[in-house]
């Protein structure tokens, strides 16, 4: 007999249900079975309040219908506009979504992949910065933005031709002079290629440029001083701007304000990443707009998939320049 307050069971379902225990089980499990079937077992699933016990259904089909997600933080608009779209597209899928946040830390990395492994997820996806992770070799990985090696995927935009569609945005809307600055890793990663597509973009299109590089950890000031040094009677050499990410470009609009310099008549400000104001409203700035759904879906696609060993290394997404108020049209209105 049924004990008072314990939890239905499926034996339960299928005796509310009229049906067999049998026609339960292949219901729960997406199997056929007649429509009247179908619609009687899931009234009383409705009815009892019947919950599947997954870990149990992800046992007897050796998964567990759970993948991790290595990400640095959630609080950078990027990366939380990434775990956003991945734990939909797990979702969809009926997976759930195991978030590790690393902080930048590759020690920390590393004990949240030998931790995902423990608990036998079906996969990791990471954003990282440790070039020397150990992977066990049977764990599906798929990398955004790093190259791990041919037996890994990894999943990027294109960041050379966003580099280099930068500079054209710039040199239509009339710029000669611009500047590229960036902050971010020394390691090797997709996202250093905006520096070469600019420095492309710009050699193609003719435009004078120079280059202010720092290191992830660096003080922004140091933007500041670069611009200060720029200035010759309240007026900037440089009549355009390309930021390595939006959050730089935010920055630099505050250290424009500062010199007393105006976005866009004085100067045209270009980002990278397509983040906008409170997740929803305006861009932050005139961008080159990486594809952050179709990077997360890519990124659970490959994961998924039953064989990953022979696919295609690395896969580059399109990117599009989108205004955002902080450049010019060839017309001189604001973009």
């Amino acid at each position: 007999m049924k004990k008072e307050n314990s939890a239905p069971t499926m034996k339960d379902v299928a005796r509310e249900a009229g049906v067999a225990l049998g026609t339960v089980s292949k219901v729960v499990n997406g199997l056929p079975v007649g429509e009247p079937y179908r619609l009687r077992v899931e009234e009383a699933i409705r009815k009892l309040n019947y919950q599947v016990n997954s870990y149990a259904q992800g046992l007897k089909a050796s998964k567990t219908y759970t993948a991790a997600l290595l990400i640095p933080n959630t609080k950078d608009p990027f990366f939380a506009s990434l775990t956003y779209y991945i734990n939909m597209a797990l979702l969809k899928r009926n997976y759930r979504m195991l978030l590790c946040c690393t902080d930048f830390d590759s020690r920390l990395e590393q004990e949240y992949i030998n931790m995902a492994q423990q608990n036998k997820v079906d996969g990791i996806i990471g954003l990282t910065y440790n070039p020397g992770l150990k992977i066990e070799e049977h764990t599906p990985f798929v990398s955004i933005d790093r190259s791990m090696g041919v037996k890994i995927p990894c999943v990027a935009s294109d960041n050379f031709a966003g580099g280099q569609l930068a500079a054209e945005k710039l040199a239509d809307f009339g710029c000669k002079n611009v500047a590229f600055l960036r902050i971010g890793s020394s390691l090797s990663n997709e996202p250093n290629k905006r520096k070469s597509g600019f420095e492309n973009g710009c050699l193609a299109r003719g435009l004078s440029y120079e280059m202010k590089i720092l290191n992830d950890g660096d003080s922004f000031d140091e933007f500041e001083q670069f611009l200060r040094e720029h200035m010759q009677e309240g007026k900037l050499s440089f009549d355009g701007i390309f930021c390595v990410t939006d959050r730089v470009a935010w920055s630099v609009l505050g250290i424009l304000k500062k010199l007393g310099q105006k976005v866009p008549k004085d100067v045209q400000v270009i980002g990278f990443d397509g983040i906008h104001v409170f997740g929803e409203g305006n861009y932050v700035c005139s961008t080159i707009l990486q594809p952050i759904p179709d990077i997360a879906e890519l990124c659970v696609e490959l994961l998924l998939q039953e064989n990953i060993m022979p696919k295609t290394p690395l896969v580059c997404l399109p990117v599009t320049y989108v205004p955002g108020g902080t450049t010019l049209d060839p017309s001189g209105e604001q973009g």
